[in-house]
């Protein structure tokens, strides 16, 4: 067999185990189905191939080598023709068509991917159309569930047949371009999508689990890394703390708060406010969620032993001016990235700490020299999202006895709380806000680093004339801006973690 008697992109007409098991590949022809085998076809699989075609084929050998690059050529096609013809549809009744799906255990009748990678695109479509951040995929002994991640909450959009969830997760992995008979081991891949106009980027990630693997989808709208400061939704008051200190020429920026929150957004637009042609700004991230235009970014590679510490060490050869450390994870990242501020550089960085005074403590339990923290930080921002209020169906109510204590209202003032339409998909929430607070280092604050002060001086000097997360949450509950529940909800996670 000759290479150019196959045209690589055609449809394979049988699942990838299947294939690559049978060490056998089928596709359609203008004039007729076509087989490309290892070995002679046996008269068994001459029958149910016969059978399952439902036509003549012809059939060819061809080396071990041959075949092999075939089968990568036919199951690993670009990013959007893994989704099969048919692209994201933007008019698409996912539970309907469901419904219609019927599981099967045979594994040739299964071959006609179609109706899985109809029910996939569907399943991403209205994630994107609902804003989901991420999508579950969930196997369990009686049955095979989905769910969406919308505005920090998950919400079971899809329970169906635990049988469908072979074929869905292998989909999942072939439009990844991870090793589908690999089902010991958790897998990562990512790939990218469109629906209309929008672009999206899409993580992957497999974990083995009692009833098959679990999927999950991380969706990164593109235009996410297009966003301005101004659109971060910070108050004013942070915001213009922020936005000095990024004219800064050293000195270090945090940017704390737990998984999720809305750090890295933070930093990217940070980084996009000061971008021009006059600056070397370089990144070292774990992973790269965004691409920005005219910044060099890295990504650490832990099994190539390419972490944050080696990776900062790496870029600060590069002749930096700001350098941007996707999260401080140890004693070494923390060191490097202070030493890089008190050489000339601006560092933006984040660490996992619930509070901005917080972070201050934990970089002094890594073993920070206090001298140090006070001649290197500028700034550090804390902060949380919380579920905005739809604003179609938002209803005003006075506050209880226990809301006016526990956020300083009166009993004359309004405060609203959700109710639930079409247009927030009956949740009451449309989309999320900021919830933080900013700590400016001061001179006053500078001798109290440097001297070791305790947490609550520290508090009590950066919170005197400045919002913390409480006074923030006050005043987002009296703006109308979220509800009770909703900020009761995250100060209890809060004060959980702490």
């Amino acid at each position: 067999m000759t290479k150019d008697s196959v045209v690589p992109h055609k449809i394979p007409l049988l699942p990838y185990d299947f294939a690559k098991t049978q060490r056998i590949i089928a596709f359609k022809t203008d004039q007729q189905a076509r087989v490309i085998s290892e070995q002679p076809l046996s008269k068994n699989l001459f029958q149910e191939l016969y059978r399952f075609l439902a036509n003549h084929f012809e059939s060819e050998t061809c080396t071990p080598t041959e075949f092999d690059k075939l089968l990568t050529e036919f199951y690993s096609v670009g990013d959007d023709d893994r989704f099969g013809s048919s692209s994201l549809s933007e008019d698409f009744d996912l539970q309907s068509f469901a419904n219609t799906l019927a599981p099967t255990e045979d594994l040739l009748s299964g071959a006609n991917d179609a109706p899985i990678i109809k029910l996939i695109n569907g399943v991403i479509s209205q994630a994107i159309k609902e804003r989901a951040s991420d999508i579950h995929f969930e196997p369990y002994e009686e049955n095979f569930i989905i769910r969406y991640r919308v505005d920090g909450i998950l919400q079971q959009v899809l329970a169906h047949d635990s049988r469908l969830s072979a074929p869905i997760i292998s989909r999942l992995k072939i439009i990844a371009r991870l090793d589908i008979a690999e089902r010991r081991k958790p897998q990562d891949g990512r790939v990218s999508l469109s629906l209309g106009s929008k672009k999206i980027d899409v993580r992957v990630s497999t974990l083995p689990s009692s009833y098959g693997e679990r999927v999950v989808l991380r969706l990164l709208d593109k235009q996410a890394a297009q966003i301005n400061v101004t659109d971060l939704g910070l108050p004013d008051s942070i915001l213009r703390t922020y936005t000095n200190a990024l004219q800064f020429s050293e000195g270090i920026i945090l940017v704390t708060g737990p998984t999720g929150s809305g750090k890295t957004t933070t930093l990217y637009a940070g980084l996009r406010h000061i971008s021009d042609s006059s600056q070397n700004i370089l990144t070292v991230e774990d992973p790269i969620e965004y691409t920005l235009p005219g910044i060099g970014q890295t990504q650490v590679n832990n099994k190539a032993g390419y972490d944050f510490a080696s990776g900062l060490r790496s870029i600060l050869r590069q002749d930096p001016d700001i350098v941007m450390v996707g999260e401080i994870r140890d004693i070494e990242t923390a060191k490097i990235a202070i030493q890089a501020s008190l050489t000339g550089h601006l560092v933006l960085s984040t660490i996992h700490t619930n509070s901005a005074i917080g972070a201050i403590a934990r970089l002094r339990d890594m073993g920070i020299e206090s001298y140090l923290l006070a001649s290197s930080l500028r700034v550090v921002i804390a902060q949380r999202l919380v579920r905005r209020l739809c604003e179609e169906c938002k209803l005003a109510i006075k506050p209880s006895i226990s809301m006016q204590k526990e956020f300083q209202l009166n009993k004359n003032d309004s405060i609203f709380k959700a109710v639930g339409c079409t247009s927030c998909n009956h949740t009451g929430f449309k989309g999320r806000i900021a919830l933080a607070e900013c700590v400016n280092i001061s001179d006053e604050l500078k001798a109290l680093i440097h001297d070791e002060a305790s947490e609550s001086s520290l508090r009590e000097s950066a919170f005197r004339d400045n919002l913390s997360l409480e006074s923030s949450s006050i005043q987002l509950l009296r703006d109308g801006l979220s509800s009770y529940e909703e900020l009761a909800r995250v100060q209890n996670h809060q004060d959980a973690d702490l």
